[in-house]
Formats: structure tokens, sequence, C-alpha cells
């Protein structure tokens, strides 16, 4: 890979990993559900006046905004709404071991005994992790990550069964099926979703902008034509950086805690990543991507 485009990668990584701080930010201003609705209205408008209907995807795509708008996000910024950005962004990467082991049950996949170590290892870094004292109250809020990270998997498998759409067409489709879904699990569990409009600051809506057009459409934007260019096995390694970058964002920024725990739960469950990456089926990892 070339100097370039290497460090292009490494922008997209970055920006995933950053995702994390800038979702605390947001969430400081507006309620989880509200501000991924506000999310996905963005990047509907943004990109469906450019992507006509994939009519012969319809359905899947409509079945995939269900996994992610109900189950995924919602989770996933509930549970970051109550734990730091640093341990979450680790924590986010059980999507890694959970999609593996989708696949070896799903699409009789050959699991061997390289992945199997790698995936026993990444949740043995995220049960590391969960044993930190500091956690012992927001322990609802972290296996509502590795839930988002289940639910992500399955919308990694749903991925690869929709063919012929591009990221993008793909990207604002779910997302124009997802916001309905979201306002509505808004009203019924979230209050103060004016009040957060009219209060909002600029912070507030930068991270919604940042969400929507920073991760969504620019990341996206540099990083599908990576994959288009180079190998799975040149492009998937970056992934491993992703929680490295969450997790400095989260210390430098937010002064999160840096324990030895987080530490050595991180080490156990990057270098797990590594090996179900390195040994990861080419068609499933193609379609996976941060689920920030």
């Amino acid at each position: 890979m070339s100097l370039r485009d290497s460090l292009l990668a490494l922008l997209v990584m970055a920006t995933w990993g950053l995702n994390f701080v800038v979702a605390k930010w947001g969430l400081a201003e507006f309620p989880p559900l509200f501000i991924m609705a506000l999310r996905f209205i963005a990047v509907a408008a943004l990109i469906l006046p450019f992507k006509r209907i994939p009519w012969s995807a319809v359905r899947p795509i409509a079945i995939l905004s269900v996994t992610l708008g109900t189950v995924h996000f919602p989770l996933m910024f509930t549970g970051l709404n109550g734990i730091d950005a640093a341990t979450a962004s680790l924590a986010a990467q059980a999507q890694v071991p959970f999609s593996s082991l989708l696949a070896a049950l799903i699409f009789k996949d050959k699991l061997g005994w390289r992945r199997a170590i790698g995936m026993a290892a990444a949740f043995a870094g995220v049960a590391v992790i969960a044993g930190e004292p500091r956690l012992s109250g927001s322990l609802v809020p972290l296996f509502m990550i590795l839930g988002a990270s289940f639910a992500f998997a399955v919308a990694s498998i749903q991925m690869k069964m929709i063919v012929g759409v591009d990221g993008f067409a793909l990207n604002g489709w779910m997302a124009l099926f997802a916001a309905p879904q979201l306002l509505l699990l808004s009203f019924l569990f979230e209050e103060g979703q004016m009040a957060a409009l009219t209060d909002a600051t600029l912070w507030g809506w930068g991270a919604i902008a940042y969400m929507a057009v920073g991760v969504t459409i620019g990341a996206y934007g540099m990083w599908y034509p990576l994959l288009r260019k180079y190998s799975v096995n040149q492009t998937m390694p970056f992934l491993l950086t992703v929680p490295v970058f969450g997790v400095l964002a989260g210390v430098l920024l937010m002064d999160d805690p840096f324990t030895l725990r987080l530490v050595l739960g991180g080490l156990l469950t990057v270098g797990g990543m590594a090996v179900i990456v390195k040994r990861r089926p080419t068609a499933l990892a193609e379609k996976v991507t941060n689920p920030t």
C-alpha cells in the first residue's frame, strides 16, 4: 500500500476512533435515541438526492435498518451514555469475534484453532476490563455495548447478503428507514427532545455534523476506494487501530482513566482481533466496518 493510501486509511481509523469521544460530547446535550435519529436524518438528506432507491434490495435494507436502527445504535449510544469513551471503544470491538462466530455458524465457515484462540483472547480482554472496580456500577452500560456489538455482527451478515448496492446508497437508504424507528423509540422512552433542540450549543450540533458528515460520508468516502483498490489482508489490519485511537482520544480529551486493567484488557482484545482479522473470510471482511 502506498504511503498516501496508508495515511488515508489511518485517517479513517482516527475518525472512527475519535467518534466515541465526539458522541459523548453530543450525548451531553441530546438524549441518545434522539441524537441518533438526527444523525440519520442528516445522512439521508445528504446522500439520497444523489442515490436512486435500489428497488431490488429495499426489503433487506429495511430489515437491516431494524437491526441497526432499533437494536444496535440504541444499545450502543445508551450504553455509551453511561460509560467512558476509552472503555467503550475497546468493548465495541467485540463485534469482531462475534462476526467470526456467526460466520462459522451461518456460512459453515471453518473456525480453526487460531481464530478460536483469537476469539477467546478478545473476549478475555473485555472480561479483564469489565473486572475493573471503577466499573462495578457501570456493568449494565458495558453489557449494552456488548449487545450492540453482537447486533452489528448480525448486521454484517445481513450486509454481506445485500448485493449490487454501493456503500453510500446502502448507508443513505438504511438511514431513511432507521430514522423513524429511532424517533418513535425516543418519543416512547426519552424526554426533553425539544429543550435539547432549543438549548443545543455548537458542540452538540458539531457532534451531529461530525457523525453524519465526518464518519458516515467522509470516512466511508475514503475507505470504500481503498477496499476496492487493495486486498482484504492489506486493508483489514488497519481496523486494529480504531480502539487505539478511541482510547487515546478518551484519555487525552476527556481524562478517561488509563489503568493497568484497561491496558492489559486492551492488549488482549486487540491481539485477539489481530488473529481473527488475519484469518477472517474475505467475503465477510469486505462488508465489515466500524459500528459507530
